[in-house]
């Protein structure tokens, strides 16, 4: 219990970077993606897999790097082949290296890397932009909720192979604090979308849980507790964030495809 309240309150900077915003967001983004897809690859060390670091270095340097100078979508599809044809070329030391290899470079870069772009993305949606903080309250309001509703009163389990100490009452529970999050957000921030702020919640809270239970996943493959142990109670970056990984696109494509 105690470690959770310390890793909210570690939490705390995060705020002020959505609150400056921009360049600020942005540059908070790339550490993210650098340090988490560090992570993600060391992971691998375990299963005897060795992924292309610098290739995802050099494509999460590119992916921001084009994001400051456009928004055309032919240079985010030529980041696409860039990156692919990278991790594939990195197999071209065939006595050296696996498929496996690279299937684990392609897999960090999109998994982390371009998913958690999404944040500067939604950031930069224009009349949206401030609907930026629900990917945080879908991704840490059903995280915390879920905990706290599990803790209290949760009697049958969810996913006992993926997450044994999950339960189905603290999923309910979690999606009900994303969506009580999001409705206060539109009601008092975005009135005239406080149902679209709602069904964000419902999704994002849903989608949030997947997020987490994928990193367990990929953690109980790879043999490891955490990714790290920067963040007390909470390992990694991606201990923390892997539930963001998920809500950020989501929040994205639905302010692109529906608002």
């Amino acid at each position: 219990m105690k470690t959770r309240v310390l890793s909210g309150l570690i939490m705390l900077p995060l705020c002020l970077f959505v609150i400056l915003g921009g360049r600020v967001l942005m540059f908070a983004c790339f550490a993210i993606g650098i340090m988490g897809v560090r992570e993600f690859f060391n992971g691998f060390k375990s299963m005897n897999i060795k992924p292309a670091y610098t290739a995802a270095y050099i494509s999460t340097l590119a992916l921001y790097g084009i994001n400051l100078f456009t928004t055309e979508l032919g240079w985010y599809m030529l980041w696409f082949f860039g990156s692919v044809l990278a991790s594939l070329l990195y197999l071209f030391k065939i006595e050296e290296r696996k498929l496996e290899d690279a299937m684990a470079t392609i897999t960090g870069i999109f998994y982390v890397v371009f998913f958690s772009f999404h944040v500067t993305l939604v950031e930069q949606t224009g009349e949206y932009s401030s609907l930026v903080w629900l990917i945080f309250f879908t991704a840490f309001g059903t995280d915390i909720m879920a905990y706290f509703t599990g803790f209290a009163i949760g009697k049958h389990k969810l996913c006992p192979s993926i997450s044994p100490k999950k339960s189905i009452e603290g999923s309910v529970g979690g999606i009900l604090g994303s969506v009580a999050l999001c409705a206060l957000f539109g009601y008092f921030v975005f009135p005239r979308l406080m149902m679209h702020c709602i069904i964000m919640g419902i999704l994002g809270g849903i989608v949030s849980q997947f997020g987490d239970l994928t990193a367990s996943i990929f953690k109980r493959k790879m043999g490891i507790k955490d990714y790290g142990n920067l963040i007390p109670g909470h390992g990694g970056i991606l201990d923390r964030f892997d539930s963001v990984l998920f809500t950020a696109p989501l929040i994205y494509y639905y302010i692109t495809l529906v608002l």
